[in-house]
């Protein structure tokens, strides 16, 4: 009985064993066709997801726009600094092309005076200056006007060793000047008409942002409008509308030297000589020369070779200015004139000048005065007249009509030395 039921169960596993074992094979077969066709490479289109993470960097990388805006905003070399303006003109011997008279004088970009000022002497246009300030829009100076008193020296003399430069600005008050500047603008790098975040939109499919979003690109003239309405008012430039524009900060360098020049003369120059009226021209041209004056017409006889000498006939009394009086300077001064044929002063030329702008005046006089002309074998003739003028300072003890002495009559008057004055 035992052997019997035994039998059929040895059968029954192994059955169960074949049929494991065969369901086993089943499954590894399963696995290398798996494993197969994953390896086998698939002819259809990749999917549109793989696009995005290469949109990604577009919309999270906009470090390159920001440095290339960086490289532009960089100022170019070549600008002008306050030391060097301060180096140009702090302490040194000025003057003013102009001989402009007002205290507070304001000038363009190229040297132009804005507005109007009183105009005198180049003997009152010193100026010394002792501030530099250099902002964006304009170059503020400040300083004191000095007047020049000669001190009597003779044609042939040097008279740079016979001067005085005197300050005329009082105390507690300047000279102030201020020079627009031409703007450096920076130019501003323009965008490409399609952002990166833009272009990712796109690719996914989505609209394009309107057009009006955009902000307007400004010009450079609506730029250097825009900059100097927002400067603080105390250093925007005096003349707006004129003001140009440049990319350039060496042009603008170029530009503000240029207008110094214009203004100031560094020292006595040869063009500021060429501004003066003829009677300092032939005043220097004589210093130059190291001799007295002579009449430019070789016929012009002196006043001892004629048989009756010409003179004055008429009142004169130069007039003196309130830069002299309020410095005392007073004296004598010197001047050649050619008393022409008609008894009418022609040619005249400083022989010993006083400064102060006293010698403008005293040639202002002497043509307004009246002469009778020189006589020579019973004709008029044109003669050169010597003048000695006298300069006063103003008060009840010195309210004397001066007249102009003729130098050829008997001894010359001796020239009184630095705002010295004659007394009654």
């Amino acid at each position: 009985m035992l052997n019997f039921r035994t039998r059929p169960c040895v059968k029954s596993s192994a059955a169960a064993a074949a049929r494991s074992s065969a369901l086993a094979c089943c499954a590894l077969a399963l696995a290398l066709s798996l494993a197969t066709h994953a390896q086998t490479p698939t002819p259809a289109a990749p999917p549109a997801q793989p696009e995005a993470p290469a949109a990604a960097p577009a919309e999270q990388s906009p470090a390159p726009n920001a440095k290339q805006e960086a490289t532009v905003e960089t100022p170019q070399p070549g600008g002008i600094t306050e030391d060097e303006l301060k180096h140009m003109l702090l302490g040194k011997p000025l003057y003013l092309r102009g001989g402009y008279l007002d205290n507070t004088l304001s000038f363009s970009e190229h040297g132009a005076l804005i507005g109007h000022s009183p105009q005198g002497s180049y003997t009152l246009s010193g100026i010394e200056i002792d501030r530099v300030h250099l902002s964006k829009h304009k170059v503020e100076l400040e300083g004191a006007r000095y007047g020049l008193h000669f001190l009597g020296a003779l044609p042939y003399e040097d008279p740079t060793k016979a001067v005085d430069r005197v300050r005329i600005t009082p105390k507690k008050k300047i000279v102030k000047i201020t020079i627009d500047r031409e703007l450096v603008v920076t130019p501003k790098k323009k965008k490409g008409k399609e952002s990166g975040k833009e272009k990712g939109r796109l690719a996914k499919g989505g609209a394009a942002a309107p057009a009006a979003a955009q902000p307007p690109e400004l010009s450079a003239e609506d730029q250097a409008k825009a900059e100097m309405a927002a400067a603080p008012a105390a250093e925007r430039p005096s003349d707006p509308a004129s003001v140009t524009t440049t990319t350039s900060p060496a042009h603008a360098a170029g530009v503000l030297k240029d207008a110094l020049d214009h203004i100031f003369a560094q020292g006595f120059d040869d063009r500021l000589m060429a501004s003066m009226p003829a009677f300092w021209k032939l005043y220097y041209q004589a210093v130059a020369a190291k001799t007295d004056y002579r009449p430019q017409d070789p016929a012009v006889l002196r006043q001892n070779t004629v048989d009756k000498k010409a003179r004055l006939i008429s009142t004169f009394e130069p007039e003196s200015n309130e830069y002299a009086q309020s410095n005392g300077v007073a004296g004598m001064a010197l001047y050649h004139t050619v008393i022409g044929a008609d008894g009418k002063p022609g040619e005249i030329a400083v022989g010993r000048p006083i400064g102060f702008g006293l010698d403008e005046n005293a040639v202002a006089a002497i043509r307004k005065a009246s002469f009778e002309p020189a006589i020579k074998d019973g004709k008029p003739v044109a003669v050169l007249l010597d003048l000695v003028v006298q300069f006063r300072i103003y008060s009840k003890r010195t309210a004397v009509a001066g007249k102009p002495e003729d130098a050829s009559q008997g001894r010359e008057p001796s020239l009184p030395g630095p705002y010295s004055v004659q007394r009654p």
